[in-house]
């Protein structure tokens, strides 16, 4: 058996202004920092040997932040831009609800939750999924085999991708799913990397 935990980075400036932010690079905010340190004392019990993070500050510090709480500081850590948040396009930087006035709440709605719609020129749902569910098959789940235990901190759009392939969930499915800042979600897999428990801490 291994262990696979994910964890959203804490919240971030952006997020606290109701931003969209996708793959721009802001800072956590004080909450967010405090949400990684919440997160890391859920996470005291468990002995990782990897963890993979994005090429973006707010989560990698929440990482940095997960990791002194956990006292493993030393441990190999992999950024790798497959994790990155989903690109908004032209939304990026954008107010929510202004955006919502101007083009319409189901339009806003269907743009961040649909998994195939794409965003004025950014990514979707199933572009994300296409680069983080091939580099978690190719990299990590060959460690997960090996028995090793592996924390990935990174965005809700790239998680979200890992739980419809770790969980099966379905395209339709997928749109209700939103995961919070800063709550580990922790997978326990079989030799077979089936999902034997799947559980918010």
């Amino acid at each position: 058996m291994s262990l696979l935990t994910l964890v959203r980075h804490g919240q971030s400036t952006y997020n606290l202004e109701n931003r969209f932010t996708g793959n721009i690079d802001v800072k956590l905010t004080a909450l967010g920092e405090e949400e990684a340190r919440l997160a890391g004392n859920k996470l005291k019990s468990f002995e990782y040997d990897i963890a993979y993070t994005s090429m973006l500050v707010r989560a990698q510090e929440s990482l940095r932040i997960i990791l002194e709480e956990i006292q493993q500081t030393k441990l190999l850590v992999i950024t790798n831009a497959a994790f990155d948040e989903r690109m908004y396009g032209s939304l990026q930087g954008l107010n929510k609800a202004e955006t919502e006035k101007k083009y319409g709440a189901a339009q806003v709605e269907i743009w961040r939750r649909s998994f195939s719609v794409k965003p004025p020129d950014g990514e979707s749902l199933e572009d994300t999924f296409n680069r983080t569910v091939p580099y978690y098959k190719l990299e990590i789940e060959p460690k997960l085999k090996a028995g090793n235990n592996i924390l990935i901190v990174a965005h809700g759009n790239s998680l979200r991708a890992l739980m419809m392939y770790l969980e099966s969930i379905s395209p339709e499915a997928i749109s209700k799913v939103n995961i919070p800042t800063g709550l580990p979600r922790n997978y326990t897999l079989g030799d077979d990397l089936k999902v034997l428990n799947a559980v918010y801490l």
